[in-house]
C-alpha cells in the first residue's frame, strides 16, 4: 500500500508546485491525501507509490506548459483518463510522480456536418458526445465502450475501446482521423491532412499513419490533447435478436461466422458464469429508469410501452442456466438492409445448433447503452477484474479450451478463496473475437470504485474486508491467462502493465518503438513502465 505521506519540501515535485499553480490556477492543483490515493490506483491494482500532485490542465496549450514544467523539473507523469483501467496503466511508478488528470479538458471543440468529423479534447466522455451527435442525427462509427457514461476519449484511444459499432467499424482507434498530441517536454505534434489552415483536421492517410502510433499507447508515447474523429449520419433502424447455445464452442463458431458476414454492428455474449451473476443482481428488467430508457428508444409512445412490458413480463427466465446467450444488434440506412441481416444472423444462429430466446437484453444495452458502473463490484460486494484476448475466428474455440482448462487446474484454490469467473465475448469488424474471462472474489471496494458506482447502488452492498490471499489468486489466474493468449497471439486492449506486449515483437519492431520512445520521451518521464518500457 502506498505511502501518505507528502514529499519533501526539497524535492522536484514540491518545487515543481509553484510553477503548476502559475499555469492552471490554485484550485486545479491537488495534494490532499484522498486525491492523490484515488489517481494512485485503478480497478485492480493500488500502487506501491502515490502520485504527490494531481493537476488538471484547462487547455491544450495548459498541458503543453503543464509537460514542458514537469519534463524541465525532472518529474515523471501519469496521465489518467477516467480512470476505469484493470492493468495499472496509469498508476504510478515512483514517488516522484504527478497524476494528469486530464477531466478538465471535456469540450466538443468542433461538429463538422459537411466534413463529417468532430473534434473533441481528450477528457471528453463517450456519453456526452453521443448526446451531442445525436441531436445532429450523426454518430461515429465505434461510439463507445459499456463504460462510456465515464470513460473518456482520450482514454479509450490510449487504451482502445470495444464494444458500440465494432462488429462493423472495429475499436476505437479506427474511426480516428487525427490527434492533436503533447509529448513529454511539452512539444505539440498534430498528425492527419489538416486543410488550408492546418487545423481543421479531415483525413488520416497523409504519408506514414503517425496517428496509429499513439492509438493503444497507454499513454507512454505522448498526451493525447485533442482527438478528431469522422462521423457517419446515425442509422435510421435497428434491430435485435437473442439465441442461446449449448456449448462455448457452438457460440464462438457461430459469433465468427457472423463477424465474417458483416451481419451485426455489435454482438455481445456471455457463459452461464456470467448468467448467474446477472441472475443474482437486482433485476434490470423491474427498474423504472431502465424501462423508460427502453419507451424513449421507441419511435412511438404505445410501441415503446409493449416493448417495456415485454421486458418487464419476460424477466430473466428465458434461457437456461446451463446455456451460452448471445445477443446481436443490427443496423443500417433501410428497414429492409436490417431484415436481412437479422435474417442471416437468425441463420447462422440455427446453423450451429443456437435457438431465439426473448430478446430483452439486447434491447436494454441499445436503449441504454451508458449505465453507471456499478457492475464494477459482483453482487454481494466482491472484486471484479477483467482479462482478455483478441483471437483470429480459427483459434478463439481452442483459446477458450485453454482458459477453461487453466481454471480447472485452478478449481480448488478457486473454491477455498470464494472466487468465482465468468466470460464475456464480443466481436472486431468481420476479423477477430475478444474472449474476456472476468473474476469476482470476496475483497472489498476501494476509492476508485466508490468514485464511480451510484452512492445507492454502493450503500446496499455489503463492505467487505481486504481479502490479499484471493486477490494473489486472482492474480496468478489473470497472469495464466495471459501467458496463454501469448501462445495464440492474441493481440491486447489496454496493454498498461499486464500483457508481455515487449516479448511478443521481432528485434525490428523493438528497436524501432525504442527509438520512437527515445525522441518523444528521451528522459523516460512519461508513464514509465507501460507498454513494457523501463520502469
Amino acid at each position: 500500500m502506498h505511502s501518505m505521506t507528502m514529499p519533501p519540501a526539497t524535492s522536484p515535485v514540491a518545487l515543481l508546485k509553484p510553477r503548476l499553480i502559475n499555469i492552471v490556477g490554485p484550485d486545479q492543483v491537488r495534494d490532499d491525501a484522498a486525491q492523490r490515493a484515488l489517481m494512485s490506483e485503478d480497478v485492480f491494482t493500488a500502487s506501491d507509490h502515490m502520485v504527490a500532485l494531481v493537476v488538471a490542465p484547462q487547455s491544450t496549450e495548459q498541458l503543453a506548459a503543464v509537460m514542458a514544467a514537469a519534463h524541465a523539473a525532472g518529474v515523471e507523469v501519469a496521465p489518467r483518463g477516467a480512470g476505469m483501467s484493470y492493468t495499472s496503466g496509469y498508476i504510478p511508478a515512483s514517488d516522484n510522480a504527478i497524476s494528469l488528470d486530464l477531466s478538465a479538458m471535456d469540450r466538443i471543440i468542433s461538429i463538422n456536418a459537411d466534413d463529417m468529423t468532430v473534434t473533441v479534447e481528450a477528457g471528453c466522455s463517450w456519453a456526452a458526445l453521443n448526446a451531442a451527435l445525436a441531436a445532429k442525427g450523426l454518430r461515429t462509427p465505434f461510439w463507445g465502450p459499456m463504460s462510456g457514461i465515464y470513460s473518456t476519449i482520450g482514454g479509450g484511444v490510449s487504451q482502445l475501446n470495444a464494444m458500440f459499432g465494432s462488429g462493423h467499424h472495429g475499436t476505437s482507434s479506427e474511426s480516428v482521423i487525427a490527434l492533436t498530441v503533447v509529448l513529454a517536454d511539452g512539444q505539440v505534434l498534430r498528425t492527419g491532412a489538416r486543410g488550408p489552415d492546418g487545423n481543421a483536421p479531415f483525413y488520416r492517410h497523409f504519408g506514414p499513419d503517425l496517428t496509429g502510433l499513439f492509438c493503444g499507447d497507454c499513454g507512454t508515447l505522448g498526451v493525447k490533447a485533442e482527438i478528431t474523429l469522422r462521423l457517419i449520419r446515425a442509422p435510421a433502424h435497428e434491430d435485435h435478436a437473442s439465441f442461446s447455445f449449448r456449448t462455448a464452442d457452438d457460440l464462438l463458431r457461430a459469433m465468427a461466422e457472423m463477424s465474417r458476414s458483416g451481419v451485426a454492428c455489435e454482438m455481445c455474449a456471455f457463459d452461464p458464469g456470467l448468467t448467474k451473476v446477472r441472475l443474482k443482481r437486482m433485476s434490470l428488467m423491474s427498474d423504472v429508469k431502465t424501462l423508460g430508457a427502453v419507451v424513449a428508444k421507441e419511435k412511438s409512445v404505445g410501441k415503446g410501452l409493449m416493448a417495456a412490458a415485454k421486458i418487464a413480463l419476460g424477466g430473466r427466465n428465458f434461457i437456461e442456466p446451463t446455456d451460452f446467450p448471445l445477443h446481436v444488434i443490427a443496423e443500417g440506412r433501410s428497414a429492409a438492409g436490417v431484415a436481412d441481416d437479422m435474417s442471416e444472423a437468425r441463420r447462422i444462429a440455427a446453423q450451429f445448433g443456437g435457438s431465439e430466446i426473448e430478446n430483452s437484453i439486447a434491447k436494454v444495452i441499445r436503449a441504454m447503452p451508458f449505465p453507471p458502473p456499478n457492475s464494477m463490484l459482483g453482487p454481494e460486494g466482491e472484486s471484479w477484474a477483467p482479462v482478455h484476448g483478441i483471437v483470429s475466428h480459427s483459434n478463439a474455440p481452442a483459446f477458450h479450451a485453454a482458459i477453461e482448462a487453466l481454471f480447472q487446474e485452478m478449481a480448488g484454490e478457486f473454491k477455498a478463496h470464494g472466487i468465482y469467473t465468468g466470460y464475456l465475448f464480443t466481436s472486431l469488424s468481420t476479423n477477430a473475437l475478444l474472449i474476456e474471462p472476468v473474476f469476482y472474489w470476496p475483497h472489498g471496494y476501494r476509492p476508485v470504485h466508490a468514485a464511480m458506482m451510484e452512492a445507492s447502488h454502493l450503500a446496499g452492498l455489503p463492505k467487505l474486508p481486504p481479502n490479499p490471499e484471493a486477490t494473489a489468486v486472482v492474480t496468478r489466474a489473470r497472469q495464466g491467462v495471459a501467458k496463454i493468449a501469448a501462445g495464440f497471439g492474441c493481440g491486447h486492449f489496454q496493454i498498461g502493465r499486464a500483457y508481455p506486449y515487449r516479448q511478443s515483437r521481432d528485434a525490428a519492431s523493438l528497436a524501432l518503438l525504442d527509438a520512437i520512445k527515445a525522441m518523444v520521451d528521451p528522459d523516460g518521464q512519461l508513464n514509465p513502465g507501460g507498454l513494457g518500457f523501463p520502469q
